[in-house]
């Protein structure tokens, strides 16, 4: 299984800041989120950088047992 930190507005729309899943790569995760914690995730998902070992990632990304974070944009200065 996966662990799948969520930040900002991603632990927001799904309700926690810390899920499972059992994913084999990040397109399989992004669509297992959206299935455990709904569309508003979906929207948010759609903007946010997936992170493992401390790299952007794409969807075509193989992942096991490990950590990913889901990061949305952040705005500051």
């Amino acid at each position: 299984m996966t662990t799948v930190r969520l930040f900002a507005a991603a632990a927001e729309a799904a309700g926690t800041e810390q899920t499972t899943v059992d994913a084999g790569t990040v397109g399989e995760l992004r669509a297992a989120l959206v299935e455990l914690h709904g569309e508003d995730l979906s929207r948010v998902l759609r903007q946010c950088a997936i992170v493992v070992g401390g790299h952007r990632v794409d969807d075509d990304h193989t992942i096991g047992d490990e950590l990913v974070d889901v990061l949305p944009p952040f705005a500051g200065g």
